[in-house]
C-alpha cells in the first residue's frame, strides 16, 4: 500500500490527457497540488478533455474532493472536458451532489438607491393603501357597534369581563404612579413661578386644572397606549401568525366582532374611570408639594381645587379620555389585524401600535382643545 500522494501524467492522444491518481489522499498526507494539472491543461492548448485513472488509488476522503472540484471548475472556464467515470464512485456521486445545489438568486444581490422621487411616490401609495385601510377598518367597528346595540354581535362575555379586568384593575398602579408624579411636577414648576408673586396658593388652581381638564386624560391614553395597544396588537398579531383569524373566517365567525369589538368595549368603558382616578392622584401630587414642603394650608388648598374646577372642566376630560380609549384600541387592533405572518412582524405590530395610539392621542387632543376653545368652554 502506498503511503504517499502522486500523480502522473499521459497523452494516449494529442486532445487527451490521462491523470492517473496514486497512493492515499487523505487529509494528513502531503498531496500534490492542482495547480500541476492545470499547469499541464493550460500549457498544452490542444487538450480537450481530461481523463482520471484511480486503479491505483488507495484511500481518499474530501481532500480529494476539493482537489478534483478546483480542477473541474477550471476546466469549465476554459471549455475543458473532465470526464469523471474513472473515477471512485463515491467521489462521483459526492461531485453529482456538490454540483446539484443551485446558486440563491440574491445571494450576490447588489443594494441599489431608489430615486428619490421614486421613494416618495412609493411612500404616497402606501400612504394611501394605509388610509384605505384605516377607513375600511373603522366602517367595519362602527358597523360591529351598531350590531352590538341591536344585540346582534356574536363574541363571549367572558372576554369581555377578562379585558375589563385587564384594562381597568390591572393598570391602576401604573397610572396611579405617573399620575401622581405628573400631578407633583406640575406644582413644583407652578409653585417656584407663583412664589415671585406671592401666589402660592394658586398652585391649587393650576394643579387642579391641569389635571382635571387635559392632563389626566393625556397621560392615562398614553399609558394605555403603550401598555394596553401595544398588548392588542401583539394578541391579534400572534393569533394572525397562527392563522387563528382566518380559522375564524372559515368558521362564519366575523374577527371585528369576536376579536376587536370586545377589546375596543373594555377599554372605552374603563378609560373615563382611569381618568377619574389619575384625576385624584395628580391633585394629591399637587397636595404633597404645596402643603408638606411649602407650607400651605391644607383645607385651604382643597378649597381652592374645588373653586376653580368646574363640571365643566370634569366632562372635558372625561370625553377626552372616552376618546383615547377607542383611538387606542382601534390603533392596536387595526395594527394586529394588519400584522405578517412572521414572528418579526408581532413586534413591528406592537412598535406600530403604540405610536399610532399616541400619534392619535395628540392629535385628538388638539383638536378637541380648539373646538372647546371656538364654543366657549
Amino acid at each position: 500500500m502506498l503511503n504517499t500522494c502522486a500523480i502522473n501524467f499521459d497523452n494516449p492522444a494529442e486532445d487527451l490527457l490521462l491523470v492517473q491518481l496514486i497512493g492515499d489522499w487523505q487529509i494528513e498526507q502531503k498531496r500534490p497540488a492542482a495547480d500541476e494539472v492545470l499547469h499541464q491543461v493550460e500549457t498544452s492548448a490542444s487538450v480537450k478533455r481530461i481523463v482520471f485513472d484511480t486503479e491505483k488509488l488507495t484511500g481518499w476522503d474530501s481532500s480529494l474532493l476539493t482537489f478534483l472540484t478546483k480542477i473541474f471548475k477550471r476546466c469549465e472556464q476554459r471549455n475543458v472536458l473532465a470526464e469523471t467515470d474513472g473515477l471512485p464512485q463515491g467521489v462521483q456521486s459526492l461531485l453529482s451532489l456538490s454540483t446539484a445545489v443551485p446558486k440563491k438568486e440574491d445571494a450576490s444581490k447588489t443594494v441599489s438607491r431608489e430615486a428619490f422621487f421614486a421613494r416618495v411616490g412609493s411612500e404616497f401609495l402606501e400612504f394611501v393603501k394605509s388610509a384605505g385601510e384605516l377607513i375600511a377598518f373603522v366602517g367595519e367597528a362602527i358597523v360591529a357597534t351598531a350590531r352590538l346595540i341591536t344585540g346582534k354581535a356574536r363574541f363571549r362575555a367572558l372576554d369581555l369581563g377578562q379585558f375589563l379586568q385587564d384594562t381597568g384593575a390591572q393598570a391602576v398602579p401604573i397610572v396611579s404612579l405617573i399620575s401622581f408624579l405628573v400631578g407633583l411636577i406640575l406644582a413644583f414648576v407652578g409653585i417656584v413661578q407663583l412664589k415671585l408673586f406671592g401666589a402660592q396658593i394658586f398652585v391649587a388652581d393650576l394643579v387642579g386644572i391641569a389635571m382635571v381638564r387635559q392632563m389626566g386624560a393625556i397621560m392615562t391614553g398614553i399609558i394605555m397606549a403603550g401598555r394596553t395597544g401595544a398588548a392588542f396588537a401583539a394578541q391579534l398579531g400572534t393569533m394572525q401568525v397562527n392563522e387563528e383569524i382566518d380559522a375564524l373566517k372559515t368558521l362564519g365567525i366575523a374577527p371585528m366582532e369576536f376579536l376587536v369589538l370586545p377589546r375596543m368595549l373594555a377599554l372605552t368603558l374603563m378609560m373615563p374611570l382611569l381618568c377619574l382616578y389619575a384625576n385624584l392622584m395628580g391633585i394629591l401630587g399637587g397636595w404633597l408639594v404645596a402643603v408638606p414642603l411649602y407650607g400651605l394650608n391644607p383645607i385651604q388648598y382643597f378649597s381652592r381645587t374645588m373653586e376653580a374646577v368646574g363640571l365643566n372642566d370634569l366632562f372635558i376630560g372625561l370625553f377626552m379620555s372616552l376618546v383615547f380609549g377607542i383611538l387606542v384600541a382601534l390603533a392596536g387592533c387595526l395594527r394586529g389585524i394588519q400584522c405578517g405572518r412572521s414572528a418579526s412582524a408581532v413586534g413591528d405590530a406592537a412598535t406600530s401600535a403604540v405610536v399610532t395610539g399616541i400619534v392619535a392621542i395628540i392629535v385628538a387632543t388638539a383638536v378637541i382643545t380648539v373646538i372647546c376653545d371656538v364654543l366657549g368652554i
